[in-house]
């Protein structure tokens, strides 16, 4: 098999681990579910194991399918690291690459990843611009610069975006709060609840939760904090102030250390939401070295993203 098969063929395995379900990876990766289906078939076939169980609702990994998940993604690291050499070390891109980014996300992980490609390729020079808005970046700047990070739904279908990560919420507590309050075990509880939420603009799939096959919106009772970022409700579910409703890529962290408890995730992680962690840029051709690192950061944070896989396997002790 030659490389760039193998890389598909693992792609495509990892999608489908990460999506749940033929669909949903056949969509991102531009397949028919059948095509997909066959894939994954032979790539059992040449395994001689069941990857995963499927169901009318869903596609789950069997334990063969998580070890060699494992496994996959060494591969696919050292293969794109094998590949990044080479093409450092063959035709040695120079320049400047202008980025602006939300400033939450940008210092947990984009700032590190950026470090990283640094170090990968000495010729090349980053500007980044973290920017205090949560979800709020449309691409204004684009023209000043380069790409733009943005964390939500689309606005601007004139612009190029390379999905870079999905987005997941989790509710969540302290546990001094659940401790006081009880522990709600249905979304339907949280109006019994204190809550911490947005401050007029809230994300649009904040508090909206799967129950009976359809998707309800569901928030606390008593709103304790508002604010218009979510860095600051995160500062206040940890003082025990209430029930928030966060990006798992913003507190994956305080969720293994036990400093907040995850809510109705008896089931493990909650599905993606329609929109994700996007890179924006203008619709003419890139130039080389932001294609690089668009490269770099797609690899990077997907399919399963660093901090979904690391809560993953938290949550399935």
């Amino acid at each position: 098999m030659s490389p760039d098969s193998l890389t598909g063929q693992l792609d495509l395995f990892l999608d489908v681990l990460a999506c749940g379900s033929f669909s949903a990876a056949a969509r991102r990766q531009q397949l028919t579910p059948s095509a997909v289906a066959r894939r994954i078939d032979a790539l059992e076939q040449a395994l001689g194991t069941a990857l995963f169980q499927r169901s009318t609702h869903a596609v789950k990994a069997t334990p063969a399918g998580q070890a060699f998940a494992e496994r996959a993604r060494r591969i696919l690291d050292e293969l794109r690291l094998a590949r990044a050499e080479a093409v450092s070390l063959s035709s040695a891109p120079e320049g400047l690459i202008r980025i602006d980014a939300p400033a939450p996300f940008g210092r947990r992980h984009l700032a590190p990843a950026i470090a990283e490609f640094l170090v990968a390729y000495p010729g090349l020079d980053v500007q980044l611009r973290l920017i205090d808005s949560f979800v709020d970046l449309q691409g204004e700047h684009l023209g000043q610069v380069d790409l733009v990070l943005r964390i939500g739904p689309l606005a601007d279908t004139r612009l190029v975006a390379t999905p870079l990560a999905p987005m997941l919420r989790i509710a969540c507590a302290s546990p001094d709060y659940l401790k006081r309050r009880s522990t709600p075990t249905d979304p339907r509880q949280l109006p019994e609840h204190d809550g911490l939420d947005w401050d007029v603009l809230a994300p649009p799939h904040a508090w909206r939760f799967i129950l009976d096959g359809q998707s309800r919106s569901i928030r606390p009772g008593r709103l304790r904090m508002t604010a218009n970022n979510a860095e600051t409700l995160l500062c206040a579910a940890l003082a025990g102030l209430g029930i928030a409703h966060l990006p798992t890529w913003l507190i994956s962290d305080y969720l293994l250390r036990g400093e907040l408890v995850p809510l109705f995730c008896d089931d493990g992680l909650p599905p993606a939401e329609p929109s994700g962690i996007y890179a924006l840029r203008l619709p003419q051709p890139a130039a080389s070295r932001t294609r690089l690192l668009l490269e770099f950061l797609r690899n990077r944070f997907g399919p399963l993203p660093p901090w979904d896989l690391a809560l993953q396997a938290g949550l399935g002790k």
